[in-house]
């Protein structure tokens, strides 16, 4: 196991998604790699309209030593995990800062609003930019698609998982994960996790 530290106490984590994506399930799999690190965590999570693919975030809250409140203050996120792109933006504008780093998964899913054509969603090079005016570093995947290809897209989320591990943030890593993940699921959904987490760790190391 790295011996890697957060390089703040404590260390701010946002996961963001719509309802359907699994940031639950992703929040929880990520705090329980940091608990069995050997630090506190505290979670606070925030629901829209989840059943309508409404935002879901995630506050993770990261000390080697003390147990803090579960909301983030406005302005301090030292990580943001977007399973959503314009829920990258839209949780940037309150919560990032000149050296936030953010990973977006750019699969959009569209909201009622730019179904129906009252709304426009924006370009993936308009969210590229503006995600990368916004933070310290921003890195973007095609977490879903490759989920997709391992034939179930909601394993994005544990992409994603992957992802923040190969960014070498935080002291976590494929064995401390295929021990969280051996423990919550059944065993014949764990190799398709410890893929999934894999392509994820890969795609940004």
């Amino acid at each position: 196991m790295t011996k890697r530290r957060p390089a703040k106490d404590p260390y701010n984590i946002i996961i963001t998604g719509v309802g359907g994506q699994g940031n639950v399930m992703a929040s929880r799999v990520l705090s329980n790699m940091m608990v069995r690190a050997g630090f506190k965590v505290t979670i606070g999570e925030t629901f829209g309209m989840s059943q309508r693919g409404g935002s879901v975030m995630s506050h993770i809250r990261v000390s080697p030593t003390a147990v803090w409140s579960p909301q983030i203050p406005k302005g301090t996120a030292d990580l943001i995990v977007a399973l959503e792109p314009v829920e990258a933006i839209r949780v940037l504008a309150d919560y990032g800062n000149p050296a936030v780093k953010v990973l977006v998964n750019l699969r959009a899913i569209y909201p009622v609003g730019v179904i129906t054509g009252e709304d426009e969603y924006p370009s993936e090079t308009d969210i590229r930019e503006t995600v990368a005016a916004l933070a310290g570093e921003a890195r973007f995947l095609s977490a879903t698609d490759e989920a997709i290809r391992l034939g179930n897209p909601i394993l994005g989320n544990i992409v994603m998982i992957g992802a923040v591990a190969g960014l070498g943030v935080l002291p976590i890593d494929r064995e401390l994960f295929e021990t969280v993940i051996r423990e919550g699921m059944p065993a014949a959904k764990v190799k398709a996790n410890l893929r999934a987490f894999a392509i994820g760790e890969t795609a940004v190391a």
